[in-house]
């Protein structure tokens, strides 16, 4: 996987970094951005593509200039530090709580830049009208929709019914999105594509009844991304197609040479088990993976994080495999990259000629509310 690039690459940059620390290769990642693009432009569908994996305002502008329609925020801090940077389009898919000051700061938002955000409870829309008060109409409302990875949002039958009541409320309902988490393992890509398909169709069928025309069918996740052609969809929100992860390759979403980001790691122990120790635990990767598959890919030497502690990664190393000495770096391929990007305030930018181009901040890192 990518060994000698990834290997070649630390080697160059060692003397200059301090790890652990996230290492992006700024050409796979613009390639990984056109690929997108070509693909939504291709089959008539927008890009809107999901910041919480990289939380840059430099990649989303990047993303932008490509063909980017907007991006999408998870929470009202990220959509406000993009908004800030320019960005005019901005989809917040989640169903936001607007009281207390997140009221103030959604009316203040909605005032800089085009709105939208996800409802799925008629609670929730009272709330977004009373947060906007007389300015209801400008913000725009997208109900969300389970279709089968059983998180947050209604049946589809019922989208029509709470985009009726968000109407009645002064809101502006646009249509629907939806998130086929249950897309992200083994084999499960395309029926997860196939259920996002279906449950769309209904829940655009129960705007019919209201009179509510449908200008947004918003579809989610990298995983699934590629099978995004049914003709209802309008727009596509993949966020980990910019680095890709050691997980996106496992389940056949990327090839490893379209991975742009790994995190650079130092061995700092070994005592003679069968796994010499890193200096990236879950403070730097997060707690993704479990012992089957590991925490976290290590191509140079062939081996897996076997086990996590806060500071202490256990490099497990393969029988007869090379074992890298005390203060050796090694390269870690991340099983999902989205909360490892928050793990760390800079990204270490990269190419894959080794050289050290910039370093970039982490805009939205640790913004969670």
């Amino acid at each position: 996987m990518t060994t000698d690039l990834f290997t070649s690459v630390l080697r160059t940059i060692e003397p200059e970094i301090s790890t652990p620390a996230p290492v992006v290769l700024i050409d796979v990642v613009r390639e990984n951005i056109a690929r997108m693009q070509a693909f939504a432009d291709t089959h008539g569908k927008r890009l809107r593509p999901h910041v919480k994996t990289h939380k840059s305002v430099r990649l989303g502008r990047m993303q932008r200039e490509a063909g980017a329609v907007g991006l999408t925020a998870g929470n009202l801090s990220e959509a406000e530090i993009f908004a800030a940077d320019g960005c005019s389009d901005i989809f917040l898919a989640y169903p936001i709580w607007a009281v207390g000051s997140k009221a103030e700061r959604l009316r203040r938002l909605a005032g800089i830049t085009e709105l939208s955000v996800g409802v799925e409870s008629e609670a929730a829309v009272d709330a977004l009208a009373t947060a906007m008060g007389d300015d209801a109409g400008q913000l725009g409302v997208v109900v969300e929709i389970d279709c089968g990875a059983g998180r947050s949002g209604v049946e589809p039958s019922a989208a029509g019914d709470l985009a009726a009541h968000a109407r009645s409320r002064g809101l502006r309902p646009l249509g629907i999105f939806t998130y086929p988490g249950h897309g992200g393992t083994v084999g499960a890509r395309e029926g997860a594509a196939q259920d996002q398909a279906v449950a769309l169709r209904a829940a655009v069928e129960s705007f019919a009844p209201h009179g509510i025309p449908v200008s947004v069918v918003s579809a989610g996740s990298t995983p699934t991304a590629e099978l995004c052609t049914d003709p209802v969809i309008t727009e596509i929100r993949p966020g980990e197609y910019i680095f890709n992860d050691h997980d996106n390759v496992r389940i056949g979403d990327c090839r490893p040479e379209q991975i742009g980001l790994f995190v650079a790691s130092t061995v700092v122990s070994d005592q003679g088990h069968e796994h010499v120790i890193v200096d990236a635990g879950t403070k730097a990767l997060a707690r993704e993976g479990n012992p089957d598959r590991g925490f976290g890919n290590v191509p140079s030497v062939d081996g897996v994080l076997s086990k996590l502690n806060e500071y202490h990664g256990f490099l497990a190393l393969p029988e007869g495999g090379t074992r890298p000495a005390v203060g050796a770096t090694v390269p870690i391929v991340p099983n999902h990259v989205c909360p490892v990007v928050n793990s760390f305030e800079e990204l270490i930018i990269t190419d894959r000629t080794g050289a050290l181009i910039d370093r970039w901040p982490v805009d939205a890192q640790g913004q969670l509310n």
